[in-house]
């Protein structure tokens, strides 16, 4: 018979069959007791929970929420409780506690600050002495930073005497840190002196005005148990780097101090 163009040909597909078949692993088997185990947990929390009451199920659900960290200690009683006793975290307690008299005392320097900025305009004299002055917030505590002026300088020139403006600053000093009682530390700086001077006085000349105004605070008023520190610091602590002999780098540094810290 003549073969045509239009006649499909036939394809015989034969499989191969292999008796037996592989061995396919046994991963199945543990996913599968997985499976069974956690149905067991189940089905024992919820017999649980049915066996529970409504204090204990309050109870349980206490245990789960978040909350204050408890502990359990044994006071080696033979009471209802069997000994043991449950009281909260003290290390939680004093983080709560210093946390708000951080703020407490955050608050309070502030205010300090706007009390002393709020005494400019009560005579000519203190509003004078105020130019001298710069109040800085740091972690330590509240700075009052004063600075001689090219036309009013706070001690006379190479000494420790301290000028009439210098003892206004320092009574109202006194003034204002008398409504705490934070601790207070004093440093004293000085712009630096020419390097053809035979004996630089420096260092004796910042410890004598440190204690010249340690001295002062002291006569106004300001209890000396207060005093938590009196430094001279040379010219070692530039305010004005760029001319190290400036005026404005003769300074004092004034800190009440916190008494919590950051």
């Amino acid at each position: 018979m003549q073969k045509t163009d239009n006649v499909r040909p036939i394809i015989i597909k034969r499989k191969k069959v292999i008796a037996g078949g592989r061995h396919h692993g046994g991963a199945w088997k543990v996913a599968y007791a997985d499976f069974v185990t956690a149905m067991m947990a189940f089905f024992l929390m919820l017999w649980l929970l049915g066996a529970a009451d409504a204090d204990q199920r309050q109870g349980i659900a206490d245990y789960f929420a978040p909350t204050f960290s408890f502990q359990s200690r044994s006071s080696g009683g033979d009471g209802v409780m069997g000994g043991s006793a449950i009281s909260e975290d003290a290390s939680l307690a004093d983080s709560i506690a210093s946390r708000a008299q951080l703020e407490s005392e955050q608050t309070l320097l502030e205010e300090l600050a706007e009390s002393f900025q709020a005494i400019s305009g009560q005579s000519p004299l203190q509003e004078q002495a105020l130019q001298h002055v710069n109040i800085l917030l740091t972690d330590e505590g509240l700075v009052v930073e004063v600075f001689d002026l090219p036309d009013s300088q706070l001690f006379d020139p190479r000494s420790a005497r301290p000028n009439p403006v210098l003892l206004v600053v320092l009574d109202m000093l006194s003034d204002v840190f008398s409504m705490v009682t934070n601790p207070v530390a004093i440093n004293a700086h000085s712009a630096a002196f020419p390097s053809v001077v035979l004996e630089n006085p420096v260092w004796e000349l910042t410890l004598d005005r440190a204690q010249s105004v340690r001295a002062a605070l002291t006569e106004s008023g300001f209890s000396p148990a207060r005093m938590h520190r009196v430094t001279g610091h040379a010219d070692r602590s530039l305010a004005l780097a760029t001319n190290p002999m400036d005026l404005r780098n003769n300074r004092l540094e004034i800190t009440l101090l916190r008494t919590m810290r950051r």
